[in-house]
């Protein structure tokens, strides 16, 4: 009897760290591998990606991983997964070169990408993918349909229904999806993260008409932030920029690296002599557009640098007019507010486009409709998005037909039973814990070091250092005790002498009872010193005590 699994590492109830996982029998088929920003609390963590604790413990029965975009919510935690286990990447050639760009700078060797179409079909382990192409903000998007002897496990990828692409990079074949539809879907995986939107999301997702009136009328220089992945927008950008007459400067080299990918693949080109080189720009320059773009809360990390003037390149002029192109997404409130506060500081002319006046390139409940109408699926399963967003996807589901028990709404590592076309179980669990990067280390996923973390930012630190003989424990040194964020030193003399008195005394107690030892006593007057300090103080600081023991020379 065949068995067929689907479940997520990543996506459900949260924004970004896309995983997602299909069994058929004994292979197992990944699809994505994205991280998410973290939220506000996280302190000092730079990205967050799914836990691959299932991936690697199952290594052999992983034949292959999918990604359908270039997108760092599907892809930028693949290079983490990669260098703990070697399994072929399949997908589409512009996203092939930037994953390939992607783990060569992090030293990881011998992978094997597959080169796909966006529409035909492929096998892995013997299993038939079928791929179909879809309209996203970036070139080269598709879903996937895997072919099981239970019928298609169809995921759609993000995307929207846009008529009006004239683009074949970016076009949708709406008769694949049709086609796919009538040889029969067990079960269908669509994106939740805009499914409370009415409507569809073409054509308000284009930016040209609502920046066109503002570049014409700007006194100065324009100065555009955009998200880089979104090329679709930089796109609209770049034409506009040359139906003004304007040159363009592009400040991140991410983006222009991006370009290339694409004119080399033939899915656009700038025209010729429309951007202005490095070597020519200059903070002086009139009449041009300079494009800052990046990654998530990098982009507004740069524009926020600008504002500062702490930026190298791009000072800004009384004169400019700055355009805010790129929407706050989740994990980026932080920044983005943090750049707009700056900028309004600066003599400048700002507009900023928000969510509300342009729509971001993902499935509204009208494209949505259309996923189902087309592939007809006997189960419906809602990904990507918080879980509010994932029971909007469910209830436009059973506007469209589908009842209660065929819509099937998963938390991470909840996983989807199918035997014989009927949905048998969803009670397994995998256990998950988020992993959190900070810089190119993985912290400890219980979560202590944030909390350290946390400790430090409210109720600050206290660490007491006292040096003894190596053999007789004789107090020959401090105690030292140096405060940083719990008290202001000049009021709370008394404090610092006390918790002196009490480091020594507890030393000299245990050697006296002979119960000393390093380890203990340093946690025994760790624990004393932050009741005594909370009783004084009503903070939790963290208590650092250091016990230094030297050999001394008798004489």
């Amino acid at each position: 009897m065949s068995q067929v699994k689907v479940f997520a590492l990543g996506g459900l109830d949260e924004s970004g760290k896309n995983m997602y996982v299909v069994e058929v029998n004994d292979s197992i088929i990944v699809i994505e591998a994205g991280l998410k920003y973290p939220d506000a609390d996280q302190l000092g963590v730079e990205i967050i990606i799914p836990d691959f604790t299932y991936l690697i413990e199952n290594k052999d029965r992983v034949k292959g991983i999918i990604i359908t975009h270039g997108h760092d919510d599907v892809m930028a935690a693949l290079p983490f997964l990669l260098k703990q286990i070697n399994i072929p990447v399949y997908t589409t050639p512009l996203t092939a070169e930037l994953i390939s760009n992607m783990i060569h700078k992090e030293g990881i060797r011998n992978v094997k990408i597959h080169r796909i179409k966006r529409s035909g079909e492929f096998k892995i382990d013997g299993i038939k993918v079928r791929t179909f192409s879809m309209t996203h903000s970036i070139a080269d998007a598709f879903g996937v349909a895997i072919d099981t002897p239970q019928g298609y496990v169809v995921y759609t990828g993000e995307f929207l229904i846009d008529y009006d692409i004239r683009d074949e990079a970016f076009q949708c074949n709406i008769s694949d999806l049709a086609e796919i539809g009538k040889k029969g879907v067990l079960c269908l995986l669509t994106e939740s993260g805009s499914a409370d939107r009415k409507g569809h999301t073409s054509p308000n997702h284009r930016i040209k008409e609502l920046i066109q009136t503002p570049m014409e009328d700007a006194p100065g220089r324009i100065i555009i932030t955009v998200y880089h992945q979104n090329f679709y927008r930089i796109m609209e950008i770049v034409e506009l920029a040359n139906k003004l007459n304007k040159k363009i400067f592009i400040y991140d080299e991410g983006l222009k690296e991006l370009i290339r990918f694409n004119e080399r693949l033939g899915y656009y080109r700038i025209p010729m002599g429309l951007e202005l080189p490095s070597s020519s720009f200059s903070n002086d320059l009139d009449d041009i557009i300079i494009l800052i773009t990046g990654n998530g809360h990098k982009v507004f990390r740069t524009m926020n640098r600008i504002a500062m003037k702490e930026d190298s390149k791009v000072e800004l002029r009384e004169n400019d007019t700055i355009i805010i192109a790129s929407p706050i997404v989740p994990g980026t409130e932080i920044e983005a507010g943090i750049m707009e506060n700056e900028l309004y500081k600066e003599d400048v002319n700002i507009i900023a486009l928000n969510s509300k006046s342009v729509l971001s390139m993902h499935a509204s409940s009208e494209d949505l409709k259309m996923m189902m109408y087309l592939f007809k699926p006997k189960y419906y399963i809602p990904v990507k998005g918080e879980y509010r967003q994932l029971v909007s996807n469910a209830n436009i589901a059973m506007v469209m037909g589908l009842t209660a028990d065929k819509i099937i709404v998963l938390d991470n590592g909840q996983m989807a039973v199918f035997e014989d076309k009927v949905l048998k179980s969803c009670s397994r669990f995998i256990d998950l814990e988020e992993v959190l990067i900070d810089g190119d280390d993985n912290l400890d996923v219980t979560g202590y070091v944030l909390r350290d973390r946390e400790t430090l930012s409210t109720d600050g630190v206290i660490v007491i250092g006292i040096v003894c003989n190596y053999k007789t424990k004789e107090i020959i040194g401090g105690p030292d005790v140096q405060s940083r964020g719990v008290f202001y030193l000049k009021d709370a003399d008394y404090i610092v002498k006390n918790i002196a008195d009490m480091m020594m005394n507890i030393i000299n107690e245990n050697v006296a009872n002979n119960t000393y030892d390093n380890m203990s006593t340093r946690m025994e007057a760790r624990e004393k010193i932050q009741k005594y300090v909370l009783k004084e103080t009503g903070k939790r600081p963290m208590i650092l005590p250091a016990i230094i023991e030297i050999n001394v020379q008798e004489e």
